[in-house]
């Protein structure tokens, strides 16, 4: 119960990762509030957690996080920690990136994320926690994934920063980086056929010691352990939860 009294908020809660650290917050007693962009698996995400509020906001419509923000102040809410989880894949090799794709995946998974951090922060109070989403793809040169590494690339530059600036206020910020994990963005983001994905899926398992794929709620364990006090005096850390990927390579 190292959450008990204590008030999560999580933009991108109603799936993947985000979903499985709702439920592992709030069993350990938190009160969670989780974002996203379908209301109906908002829905379903509150319905099995008692307790939790959903808000549909898109990470990336400026305008909507500032309002779900000041909605927040206006209530009194205080966040005790604060998880950057939302964001998309794509694959396109170099010769067929487009500005489109860039910009969608960029407005989400770095514009996005740092925006609304920035639209949050009012809301955390001291000792607060923040913990971002990274990927190890920031790190590896994977043929096709040259957009997401580099929007990852940079929310990591901007963890560390934002550690450096707020650390006078007592407000911890890390970066959990997952490896492969099995969760939706494998068959839903990256605009596979289910033949592609089992392909990419197999291709993920063949380069990791442990082989296999990790599980979403292995990476909300460390997502946890970030944001309570068990890690008060770390900060400006990327975690890696990648089955020695990295680190074994």
């Amino acid at each position: 119960m190292r959450y008990e009294d204590k008030t999560v908020l999580i933009l991108g809660g109603n799936s993947g990762i985000g979903l499985a650290s709702v439920e592992a917050f709030a069993r350990e007693g938190a009160r969670v509030l989780l974002t996203g962009r379908n209301q109906a698996t908002i829905d379903a995400a509150v319905e099995r957690i008692p307790g939790a509020r959903g808000y549909q906001a898109d990470i990336a419509d400026l305008s909507a996080m500032e309002a779900l923000a000041n909605n927040l102040q206006e209530e009194g809410v205080v966040v005790d920690a604060l998880f950057i989880n939302a964001g998309i894949g794509g694959f396109a090799p170099v010769r067929d990136v487009t500005p489109e794709l860039w910009d969608e995946i960029h407005s989400i998974n770095l514009r996005g994320c740092f925006f609304a951090i920035q639209k949050m922060l009012p809301l955390l109070g001291q000792g607060g926690a923040i913990v971002i989403t990274g990927s190890i793809g920031s790190d590896v040169a994977l043929a096709g994934n040259v957009v997401y590494a580099a929007a990852k690339a940079g929310l990591k530059a901007v963890m560390r920063i934002l550690a450096k600036e707020l650390v006078e206020e007592g407000v911890r910020v890390n970066m959990v980086s997952p490896g492969p994990i099995e969760t939706p963005l494998i068959n839903r983001n990256v605009g596979m056929s289910d033949e592609d994905a089992d392909k990419l899926r197999e291709a993920m398992i063949s380069v990791v010691p442990m082989r296999r794929l990790g599980e979403a709620s292995e990476v909300a364990s460390a997502v946890l352990f970030l944001a309570a006090q068990d890690a008060s005096f770390i900060t400006g850390v990327e975690l890696l939860v990648d089955g020695g990927s990295l680190e074994l390579r």
